[in-house]
């Protein structure tokens, strides 16, 4: 098997998570298969550089005399707001020379202001994807996955999302089983699936301002097997079901019934993640009733039925 050179570009004021989560990733793929990867790191003129959080880091080399890389990973972090020229102007000759171009973060913005992100599908974090949608609308931004893989062009959400991203890499490369054991090695879940949601039901929606509406959705999150229609809400909360629907989107961004589909996946999603359950136990405890109404819930979702979810999404067991 030929190496891989994996060239990580470093900048002042980059995410230091964005470049050491994927590093360590590969790096301990490396281990496992040595010979595998050549991991690089370089910045424009090959001296350090300060990461967003203060630290230091000391590249490998100069943009210059970099070697010509097979995985290009393009981190983010707050150095993405006003990059120097000359970084997108390298990314734009040297970004579409790699076989695989990869983003961490707002790693995106970089490759979108490089034109590299034109006409495909991306992701960044979520607190970034309308700057990105409004500022290049020749991308096709979309704010759920964890990471989104379109040809050569593979983008991820914020900091984590990058190491889900490198061992999905390093299971295309090398296998399943390098990858597991990178990922129990790093005591993460294998992979989560691309797709899955960038963050909670509860974090996607707002907290509603009203006690009624707040108390309303904690009892959806504690609740998801009862009766969550829009009229059984709304006489808890004590209003009409037009009322309350319309208020609750007005306070939390969303719909009653897009809050509770999000609540029964999520629940859904950890018992399978955290138990031993059977699928039709935990169809009923979600308030799916059955197995094949979670599975194509999952399926809508998530692109991936709730057994494999579970497969490949179960915690790594201790050493």
């Amino acid at each position: 098997m030929a190496q891989r050179t994996v060239l990580l570009v470093l900048f002042d004021g980059v995410q230091s998570l964005d470049v050491t989560g994927p590093l360590e990733v590969f790096t301990g793929a490396e281990h496992q298969a040595p010979g595998t990867y050549r991991i690089r790191t370089a910045s424009l003129d090959g001296g350090p550089v300060r990461t967003s959080s203060g630290l230091t880091l000391v590249p490998d080399t100069s943009f210059a005399d970099a070697p010509g890389p097979h995985t290009l990973l393009v981190p983010g972090g707050q150095g993405t707001r006003a990059p120097d020229p000359r970084l997108t102007a390298w990314l734009r000759e040297h970004g579409p020379r790699a076989e695989r171009l990869v983003s961490v973060c707002t790693g995106a913005i970089l490759l979108a202001e490089a034109g590299l992100l034109d006409g495909r599908r991306a992701t960044t974090h979520w607190a970034y994807c309308a700057k990105l949608a409004r500022d290049h609308p020749a991308i096709d931004v979309d704010p759920d996955p964890i990471y989104v893989r379109d040809g050569p062009v593979a983008t991820s959400a914020g900091v984590t999302a990058g190491i889900d991203l490198a061992l999905a890499l390093v299971e295309e490369d090398l296998g399943r089983d390098t990858a597991l054991t990178v990922a129990r090695h790093l005591v993460v879940f294998l992979r989560r699936p691309g797709n899955q949601a960038q963050f909670s039901a509860q974090l996607a929606a707002q907290t509603a301002r009203r006690e009624p509406l707040r108390d309303v959705q904690q009892w959806i999150s504690e609740h998801p097997a009862e009766d969550l229609a829009v009229e059984a809400l709304a006489a808890r909360a004590g209003l009409s079901p037009r009322h309350f629907a319309r208020a609750f989107r007005a306070e939390t961004g969303t719909t009653p019934g897009r809050y509770v589909d999000r609540v029964r996946l999520e629940h859904a999603r950890r018992l399978l993640e955290d138990t031993a359950a059977g699928v039709e136990e935990i169809s009923r405890a979600s308030g799916y009733g059955t197995p094949e109404a979670m599975r194509r819930a999952f399926l809508k979702a998530l692109g991936t039925a709730p057994a494999e979810y579970r497969r490949r999404f179960r915690p790594a067991p201790a050493y």
